[in-house]
């Protein structure tokens, strides 16, 4: 009896893992494929409309290069990242274009460096924190 009873909780428990393990998986698959367009940033006093009046900051994640591209709000850019499970790391931009268009570009690179966790939320938003904090939120787009 006590035999079966420990095979049943090895079992259980693996299953727990495997559907864990999984999950996370699934859930850094979700940055693929699709381009993110930012909707909220921490921080600074200016409204978000203030600080990316023209063109929004997006990210694009590349799997198979485990680097990001995208642009700032005025200028390109693309950075090397490292996810694990939870935890998502930025190195720093490589070369960018150098057109200067105001203070929300500043805003979202000094944020970027800062971040060192992701999550998706129930509308499958992508949330981008430090620690616990939501530094910054992105929606899918298609362009």
């Amino acid at each position: 009896m006590m035999k079966k009873q420990t095979i049943f909780l090895v079992a259980l428990i693996t299953v727990l893992i495997v559907s864990c393990a999984t999950k996370k998986n699934s859930d850094s698959d979700k940055l693929y494929s699709t381009n993110w367009e930012l909707e909220y940033i921490t921080g600074p006093r200016i409204a978000f409309k203030g600080l990316y009046p023209d063109r929004i900051p997006k990210i694009t994640f590349d799997k198979t290069t485990n680097r990001v591209t995208g642009n700032n709000s005025c200028n390109s850019y693309s950075a090397n990242y490292i996810l694990k499970e939870d935890s998502i790391f930025f190195g720093e931009p490589g070369p960018t274009t150098l057109m200067f268009c105001g203070q929300g570009e500043t805003v979202f690179m000094n944020m970027i460096n800062k971040i060192n966790k992701y999550s998706f939320d129930q509308e499958g938003r992508l949330i981008l924190m430090y620690n616990d904090i939501t530094m910054m939120r992105f929606k899918k787009t298609d362009n």
